[in-house]
């Protein structure tokens, strides 16, 4: 299963079914343009950063799509982007040469990259949803960055009708779920409900990033697999997962 946003579901449905799975798409996370006045007005001083990050792959569409609207998207300065699969979104966009960290997808890993030691002064625009994880933004602000947000996507949980998934899952149809954060899983939690739970807790559970691992233990899912948050690794972690286990 593949609880990804709708959108962003394909690129991985289609690599399990080339590996000879069959990918069941069931997105735990819905996502909703943000449009407000903060973010046009900070999108057209986009010239004036040194620098735009991006969180997500939803920022990538989202802010860039805004920006193009605003007829200010030739403005972006040099990006940086904060896992292998949001520099591939950006490189789809057209915007190449983006910094990205290797290995974890996340914050403290982007930030550990040589790029990010000498920030003084430097104007940085994150390009992220509503809300979230304030550490890069401290951080920045730590080693002297004056940083501003451009809010561009709004994350939801979606209305959809979880019964034909349950009577799936019940006959044996569902073998692993993968998820893309801790809001997608519990979001899905949410959706499924107590007696759906229970089939999640049954189910390996293939998850991005450490603290999404944690959060799938504390939700009581007994084989969690941190897999990584590029399509690949995580095709790879599931090829290799169910190799082991037959």
């Amino acid at each position: 299963m593949v609880t990804r946003p709708e959108r962003q579901a394909g690129s991985l449905a289609r690599l399990i079914d080339r590996a000879g799975g069959r990918a069941l798409c069931f997105p735990a996370i819905a996502i909703e343009p943000l449009r407000s006045p903060a973010l046009d007005d900070v999108l057209r001083a986009l010239a004036s950063f040194q620098l735009a990050v991006f969180i997500s792959r939803n920022a990538v569409e989202q802010g860039l799509a805004r920006a193009r609207e605003l007829g200010v998207r030739a403005c972006l300065p040099p990006a940086a982007a904060i896992g292998g699969g949001t520099r591939k979104a950006l490189e789809a966009e057209g915007v190449l040469g983006a910094v990205a960290p290797d290995g974890p997808a996340d914050s403290e890993a982007l930030l550990a990259l040589p790029q990010f030691e000498a920030m003084s002064g430097k104007r940085v625009l994150i390009f992220r949803g509503a809300g979230g994880r304030e550490w890069l933004a401290s951080a920045l602000r730590s080693r002297g960055a004056i940083v501003e947000y451009a809010e561009c996507y709004r994350r939801a949980v979606p209305a959809t009708d979880v019964r034909p998934l349950l009577a799936e899952w019940s006959r044996g149809a569902v073998d692993a779920v993968t998820v893309s954060s801790g809001e997608s899983l519990a979001n899905l939690a949410r959706l499924l409900g107590q007696a759906g739970c229970g089939l999640l807790r049954a189910t390996p559970v293939f998850v991005p990033h450490p603290r999404v691992a944690v959060e799938a233990r504390e939700l009581g899912i007994a084989a969690v697999v941190e897999a990584g948050a590029a399509d690949e690794e995580m095709l790879g972690a599931l090829v290799a997962y169910f190799g082991r286990t037959g």
